[in-house]
């Protein structure tokens, strides 16, 4: 009958086991309490229900709380087993004797060791169930956020290309001013050259130089 509940995740040595870390010290933020009637008293909620959207998970009480199968309701169930074994009564016994001392308390209490292993089995797939959601939601955030990179990255590659265009026109302008430039410095030195020609068949034939200060020297010492 209770064989079908041994259906342990092969993700058990991966996660903290019943509340215990993986050094096997309780872990508090999982471990519950119990009061006088049998039942956990919960720690109160330290994070919203969206509280892994900011990264910031449940804790352990509140996935077992929300699970969709909550937890067996028994004076010891498997996180207080987990407490018992680490305790310092239990210090030193061998592996045999802690269990022989834990199955004496356990007939002593009325507890069942299929209803333990069911509250095993139960508290292990909420946690396995959470994780689940969580690396889903942490692949649909990558997935969302990679296709949005891609369109800012088109975006940029647009904007880019177009401001690379304004710089490239800002450069080809610049260019063809200066080509335009070197063109009527050319012209202007050949209308230099033939205004100078022409000047100086205004004043007498000098012996050297034809640049025009030379025809102006020329014509104001020939009115002397």
């Amino acid at each position: 009958m209770a064989r079908s509940w041994f259906r342990f995740s092969s993700r058990d040595d991966e996660m903290p086991q019943n509340g215990l870390s993986r050094n096997g010290s309780p872990d508090h933020a999982a471990v519950s309490t119990l009061d006088g009637s049998g039942d956990e008293r919960r720690t109160s909620p330290r994070a919203g229900p969206n509280s892994a959207e900011r990264g910031i998970y449940l804790s352990f009480d509140q996935v077992y709380l929300n699970s969709a199968v909550k937890p067996p309701k028994i004076a010891y169930g498997i996180l207080k087993v987990a407490q018992m074994v680490n305790s310092s009564h239990l210090a030193g016994m061998s592996q045999d004797a802690k269990r022989n001392s834990l199955m004496m308390a356990f007939e002593a209490a009325g507890v069942e060791v299929e209803d333990l292993l069911q509250d095993a089995v139960v508290r292990q797939k909420a946690l396995n169930d959470y994780e689940d959601a969580q690396q889903q939601k942490l692949k649909d955030l990558e997935t969302a956020n990679l296709e949005e990179n891609h369109r800012v990255q088109i975006e940029l590659d647009r904007i880019t290309s177009q401001y690379m265009s304004r710089i490239q026109a800002n450069l080809d302008q610049i260019a063809h001013e200066q080509d335009q430039f070197r063109a009527w410095q050319r012209s202007k030195q050949q209308e230099a050259q033939r205004i100078t020609e022409a000047a100086a068949f205004c004043v007498p034939q000098g012996s050297s130089g034809s640049g025009l200060s030379e025809v102006l020297e020329r014509a104001t010492l020939a009115r002397r």
